[in-house]
């Protein structure tokens, strides 16, 4: 029997506040992430990703709050991301309530730091985050990116994902910078290359805009679709989202 996908809210959280912008620019205030969290597990989502976007220590104890609240009311898997630099960042996150932490910058700046979370704490708990751009000068056509977004690499995403897999990455969360926010659906290319070099959960993440636009991620290759400003404004609702995918055959968790 094939595994359910999964449909799993983003909240980009800066001061404790859930934010939203276009291309990773220009964010704007979209509510309260605990307030928002417990919307979303009564809709039915299947995970909750909180993504600390600023991550300066201030923002990192106010992140912990966060979560820590979080967890008390909402009874699904919650992955932390943003500013995680050390295992010891994991340790802290998972004691006040995160169940997985995605890492990025810190890890491509030092790429041993993946082989140390997942050697301490299991490759269940550690997800890679990638923040995705095309690039025609990479051989796969994609880099990734750091801080955000602001800072593109020359290290190509396919062998990044590879080789950060090979270190212990449990769960790949690729997210298309060119697509982020732009409601013009999933970057469908990023995700079948992906889908092929992984031999682990694909999240795809980027673009959504309507109903329509969750299938084909899961078609090209995602074992589970993210969203955030849709869902966060109101135009979606995580039930509606599961009912266009098993309109489509898609296995989803009812």
């Amino acid at each position: 029997m094939a595994l359910a996908s999964r449909v799993i809210p983003c909240l980009d959280v800066a001061a404790g506040r859930v934010v939203k912008g276009v291309n990773f620019a220009n964010l704007r205030d979209m509510g309260d992430p605990v307030e928002l969290a417990a919307a979303y597990f009564a809709q039915g989502a299947d995970e909750l990703t909180f993504l600390d976007v600023t991550a300066t220590v201030d923002a990192r104890a106010t992140t912990y709050d966060v979560v820590r609240r979080t967890a008390e009311e909402v009874f699904i898997p919650l992955t932390v991301g943003g500013g995680v630099r050390t295992a010891d960042d994991v340790a802290r996150l998972l004691a006040v309530g995160a169940d997985k932490v995605g890492v990025n910058s810190a890890a491509i700046a030092r790429p041993a730091l993946v082989d140390e979370i997942a050697d301490r704490f299991g490759a269940q708990v550690l997800v890679l985050s990638l923040d995705v751009m095309r690039a025609p000068g990479a051989h796969s056509g994609f880099v990734v990116t750091t801080h955000g977004g602001r800072t593109q690499t020359e290290l190509d995403a396919l062998d990044w994902a590879r080789e950060a897999i090979d270190r212990g990455a449990g769960e790949l969360l690729v997210n298309s910078i060119d697509a982020d926010g732009t409601k013009d659906g999933f970057d469908l290319e990023l995700v079948g290359l992906m889908r092929e070099v992984s031999s682990v959960p694909v999240i795809a993440s980027g673009g959504a805009g309507s109903v329509s636009d969750f299938a084909p991620a899961i078609h090209a290759g995602a074992d589970a679709v993210l969203a955030a400003s849709v869902f966060h404004s109101g135009e979606l609702t995580v039930g509606a989202v599961k009912s266009a995918l098993a309109a489509d055959g898609i296995e989803v968790r009812r």
